[in-house]
């Protein structure tokens, strides 16, 4: 499965980032990474995990309406069986949770601010 190529980030006019970008931008880092991710006891290559995930998140459709809310509904453990995700990045293994997380505030660190579209989740 192919991840969707859609603007991962805000445009140069300053408008802040979606939801949905932000969301995007994690599935795109997850996929370039070159991190082996860990799923069920099985390694899987940084597609791989980032193809899962892709289709985790389609799957959801609109339940799904914040980066946060996509990265502890969706991929921070698995859904069957409620093991974490881990992620290995060089010698260093951490849970996807962690590691998304990170990867979401280095994205707003840099200006990338979400827009609220709904006020629950």
């Amino acid at each position: 499965m192919a991840i969707l190529a859609l603007p991962a980030i805000a445009s140069t006019t300053g408008q802040p980032a979606t939801p949905e970008q932000e969301i995007r931008y994690l599935l795109t880092t997850v996929g370039t990474s070159g991190c082996t991710f860990t799923r069920n006891g099985t390694q899987h290559s940084a597609e791989e995990a980032a193809a899962h995930l892709t289709m985790k998140y389609e799957r959801a459709g609109s339940r799904i309406k914040t980066a946060e809310s996509f990265i502890d509904r969706l991929a921070s453990e698995s859904s069957w069986t409620g093991k974490p995700y881990l992620i290995q990045c060089g010698d260093a293994t951490v849970p996807s949770r962690q590691w998304l997380t990170e990867q979401l505030q280095s994205y707003r660190a840099a200006g990338r601010t979400p827009v609220n579209l709904a006020t629950t989740d």
